[in-house]
């Protein structure tokens, strides 16, 4: 049992490779049999269909990314907005650099997800937690810290694909490094704004 568990487990990390490879077209059954070393029809034994497969794809990034996520919150929430921002920013550093390969396989199955609303759930919420985002809200003073904390996350969301693949990626050699600082004061100002306005 334990075996099979761990294949899974290496089947549905395979599964998140070739999605932020190649796009959702990548990732096959036939695909992950390769990239593994695994016989022709190993994957399928484990998830019959390619909807299985993309289901268990979803829901290993979600799980991977809650318990990455509930290590890297510290228990002392952030009690100025200074310190939020430097707090995000250092977020945004681990998605964007240590987790890229995570956020690219995310927009990638993006499109499998369209349709299927357990799919998308668990895509919408794998980067950030609204739970989170809502108590930090709340603890810097917002009068509406839910309405507060959708927003923040909206925000987060422009800055990870833009910083993905939007227009920053088009600075030659740019890194997170050289838009830390940037993202850091805009995120603060945009918490500021949030907990005066709501």
């Amino acid at each position: 049992m334990a075996d099979r568990r761990s294949r899974r487990d290496l089947i549905c990390e395979a599964a998140l490779d070739l999605a932020a490879e190649g796009g959702n077209h990548a990732l096959t059954h036939q695909g992950i049999d390769a990239r593994l070393g695994l016989a022709r029809g190993s994957t399928s034994y484990y998830y019959r269909t390619r909807h299985a497969l993309v289901s268990a794809a979803i829901t290993h990034l979600a799980r991977r990314s809650r318990e990455l996520f509930d290590k890297a919150v510290s228990s002392v929430p952030p009690q100025t907005t200074d310190e939020a921002g430097r707090l995000i920013a250092d977020q945004l550093e681990t998605l964007l650099v240590d987790r890229r390969r995570d956020v690219r396989a995310r927009y990638a199955l993006v499109v499998d997800a369209t349709n299927d609303d357990a799919l998308r759930t668990g895509l919408a919420s794998c980067l950030f937690s609204r739970s989170e985002a809502t108590a930090l809200m709340g603890a810097l003073g917002a009068s509406d810290p839910q309405l507060a904390a959708r927003d923040l996350i909206s925000l987060l969301e422009g800055l990870v694909f833009d910083l993905t693949f939007g227009a920053r990626t088009l600075v030659p050699s740019s890194s997170f490094a050289e838009h830390r600082d940037s993202m850091r004061t805009a995120i603060t100002l945009w918490i500021d704004t949030l907990v005066v306005s709501r």
